[in-house]
């Protein structure tokens, strides 16, 4: 049967919750979860074989003004097609279905089994450096894909990034962004703009100050390191009270490298902060390069004679130091030689 549905009728006890169909074809299930925005349940798809399961959120714009009703509709309908486009990435969850019944509107996804960030530290315990490591390595390129796509998240914590059961791969879920455009009371821009989408603890001062940018997502991921770390996220106690600074070495104990990539991620001034997962993912790569790269480093200042060869009249700037590093290589090597000899 069809039911006007409402969040009254949706909210009913699971026996009756069984029975609902919306749009003729969705079964509602269990309630996964509730927010500021709206619902959202577990459902199956009646139509298609075998009634795989989706995921149902009712979104409520709570506009009673036609005007402002139509626009909700008109960009529900545009942040609809942005989810779309998104799940066309395999780490994010495919839209399956959007519609409108009685003034509330509602998504249909792709359903992710598996278990979150969150659950797994729970079950499991905290992670090693190196596993929080190779987690960001996997997971900064779907980042920087969210990014390019003009989307700020808005709401990156543990309890919403699911490592899939079938295949290992990392899948967020939940974007933020897209539930304040759709949700939000539609009479103004700045009516809607002072809606904070987010959870505090992992959004950056910028964002709770609605003034979101890409590089909080940057801070959101660094907190949930930290997590991954603990097994807990900071409480008041752990930022400096006079610079606003997280003081995350009092909860986590990494290497120096990986020390400096937290710090900056964890930065409270955006002009401080890493600006893209991009460059968060090239400094993590360069580690795996560092002892090949050490032989060409050298602390050893230029000798008049390394510096100003008789034999060349101009040397460059990039000739000295390859000149340099190789008499250093040099009289190293005969270094060496002594020992062995002694």
């Amino acid at each position: 049967m069809t039911l006007p549905v409402n969040s009254s009728r949706l909210e009913a006890r699971p026996e009756q919750r069984s029975e609902m169909l919306l749009r003729d074809r969705y079964e509602v299930g269990r309630l996964l979860g509730r927010g500021g925005f709206g619902v959202t349940y577990l459902a199956r798809d009646i139509r298609l074989p075998g009634s795989p399961r989706c995921v149902i959120k009712q979104l409520c714009p709570k506009v009673q003004d036609p005007a402002a009703l139509k626009k909700a509709r008109q960009r529900f309908e545009q942040e609809a097609r942005t989810l779309a486009r998104l799940g066309s990435h395999s780490q994010i969850p495919q839209l399956l279905d959007y519609f409108e019944i009685n003034g509330e509107f509602y998504l249909a996804q792709e359903f992710v089994r598996g278990r979150t960030l969150a659950q797994d530290v729970h079950k499991s315990g905290v992670w090693s450096e190196k596993t929080v490591k190779q987690f960001l390595k996997d997971f900064l390129p779907l980042l920087h894909y969210v990014h390019k796509q003009k989307v700020i998240h808005r709401d990156i914590k543990p309890s919403n990034i699911v490592r899939c059961k079938e295949d290992g791969r990392w899948v967020l879920i939940d974007f933020g962004a897209v539930k304040e455009r759709i949700a939000a009371p539609d009479h103004t821009y700045r009516s809607m703009a002072t809606h904070f989408v987010g959870t505090i603890g992992f959004a950056p001062p910028e964002q709770i100050a609605m003034r979101p940018a890409y590089a909080s997502d940057v801070y959101a991921l660094g907190v949930t390191c930290l997590y991954l770390l603990a097994g807990r996220i900071p409480n008041e106690q752990d930022y400096d009270p006079y610079t606003g600074e997280l003081n995350w070495q009092k909860i986590v104990r990494v290497s120096d490298y990986f020390g400096r990539i937290l710090e900056k991620m964890l930065k409270s001034s955006l002009r401080d902060r890493f600006k893209s997962a991009d460059e968060i993912a090239r400094i993590l790569e360069l580690e795996d390069h560092l002892e090949a790269l050490r032989p060409c480093l050298s602390h050893h200042p230029l000798s008049q004679t390394e510096m100003e060869p008789e034999s060349l009249e101009f040397v460059s700037p990039l000739a000295r130091t390859a000149i340099a590093i190789r008499a250093w290589q040099a009289r190293l090597a005969a270094r060496e030689a002594q020992d062995k000899k002694h």
